[in-house]
């Protein structure tokens, strides 16, 4: 079963524009698809392709990119050998697959690109292929693409909602509430999404299985145990504090202001003795990192305070497999609870970092604002999440407050749009019901999230 990707059309206008001049590199965290993405763009916009994996290449192939670069001729005859496929000068892609094994090709991709026979994409775990560059020039004829789990959107294609995807990106513009009934559909989809997630493997089980989250849940656990075997083999100097903090991700996100607190791993610890633990997650796109931002501004990385930081899961499903056990979700409750709004607490953690995960899946850096009040001797302001309206010729900062329960307030937003109203352009409520207006606020219902 495949699905529907928004990064293949990326690839057609890179075929279409650039593809003489550059490489893409696929990057993205393990199991998202990129591999499957790539080969299915090779079949059906090329004549012929070539796959390398160099995860089990043959020594034929490490040779070749060894001893023959400065003779191409014989380069891709022996490839074209070793793999039976024939190569045709501007018609044939050649894929680097799991390229961070091999940095020497990666370094190839100069000479490749400039020789002109041949398209060429490679993928690869970001983490790995940063980590595996000390001894190569990174070529410049290389156009980086970044590959996240499927989102929202592209998981109601999988379901066959296309039309009501349409609908709602319709009501978006239109700032008017979707029929009621259809409400409710598209809130129990977005529910869906919270719990099977992005990971193709999961959706995939979900579907193939009846629509089955238990089979989804063991295929989630599967690449949970995959990625903690990759911070096994992160640098010792880090190691064993990125799987400190990547265990407690749940734990951190369950609590009212979401943020890493360090002093619950070591003491006395402080962000800068954590700096590489989260650049590795970050980077690994294991997680998506929300730095807070002390003065919001146009330029919102110009004023972030990284002592301060939440870390979501770069995927919802993933985080609720990560968050309860085996045998809390066998017991069927968990599935229950969260489709019929029973979850209270937790259901905040997986409301919030599904919205965090639409916002980075639209190229959004996640931001958030905290203000602690002396006189209260506790935060008085908490926002969400802070992003850009994007505009060159009125610019202006987008307060976001996630709201997982229909009752709730918004102190926190009134006191901020006060003291920076004029910074501010749109303000958005992100809850469970239909949208509505409170005078300068759009209030979204959460599956909205995807138009932002």
């Amino acid at each position: 079963m495949l699905f529907k990707r928004k990064i293949y059309s990326k690839l057609l206008e890179w075929k279409r524009t650039a593809s003489k001049e550059k490489a893409i590199l696929i990057e993205g965290a393990r199991r998202i698809g990129k591999s499957t993405v790539a080969e299915e763009f090779a079949k059906a916009e090329y004549k012929s392709y070539l796959l390398i994996d160099f995860n089990d290449a043959s020594n034929v192939v490490f040779d070749a990119f060894n001893k023959y670069l400065g003779d191409l001729d014989t380069f891709f005859m022996i490839l074209s050998t070793e793999y039976g496929k024939v190569l045709y000068p501007g018609e044939s892609l050649i894929i680097f697959d799991e390229v961070q094994r091999f940095p020497k090709a990666r370094q190839s991709i100069k000479r490749l690109v400039k020789d002109g026979r041949f398209d060429y994409i490679e993928t690869g775990s970001l983490i790995s292929i940063q980590e595996n560059v000390a001894d190569i020039t990174i070529p410049s004829e290389e156009r980086m693409l970044k590959m996240y789990p499927l989102d929202f959107e592209e998981f109601c294609w999988a379901m066959n909602e296309e039309m009501l995807v349409e609908y709602i990106k319709n009501c978006f513009r239109e700032l008017k509430p979707l029929e009621q009934d259809l409400h409710h559909k598209a809130m129990l989809l977005f529910k869906q999404y919270m719990l099977v997630g992005g990971m193709p493997q999961s959706l995939r089980a979900y579907l193939e299985n009846g629509r089955s989250f238990y089979a989804s849940d063991s295929e989630k656990r599967d690449i949970l145990s995959l990625y903690r075997n990759d911070i096994g083999k992160a640098d010792v100097r880090y190691r064993t504090r990125i799987a400190s903090v990547f265990e407690q991700i749940p734990a951190f996100l369950s609590m009212h202001e979401k943020r890493v607190r360090l002093s619950n791993i070591e003491s006395n610890a402080s962000y800068p003795s954590y700096q590489d633990t989260f650049f590795w997650l970050g980077n690994s796109m294991i997680t998506n990192e929300c730095f807070n931002c002390n003065d919001p501004n146009i330029g919102l990385s110009l004023n972030e305070d990284r002592a301060f930081i939440k870390c979501y899961m770069g995927d919802t499903g993933l985080l609720v497999s990560h968050a309860f056990t085996e045998n809390e979700i066998l017991e069927g409750e968990l599935y229950k609870q969260i489709l019929h709004d029973k979850l209270s607490l937790n259901e905040g953690m997986l409301f919030e970092n599904a919205i965090a995960q639409c916002l980075v899946a639209n190229g959004h850096k996640l931001f958030f604002y905290t203000r602690y009040s002396e006189e209260k001797h506790r935060n008085d302001i908490e926002i969400d999440f802070i992003i850009s309206n994007g505009s060159l010729t009125k610019p202006k900062i987008v307060p976001i407050e996630v709201k997982s329960c229909k009752r709730y307030k918004t102190e926190s937003l009134n006191k901020f749009k006060d003291i920076y109203k004029s910074r501010i352009g749109e303000s958005y409520i992100i809850h469970p019901k239909n949208l509505s207006q409170r005078e300068d606020t759009v209030c979204l219902p959460a599956y909205m999230a995807m138009c932002l």
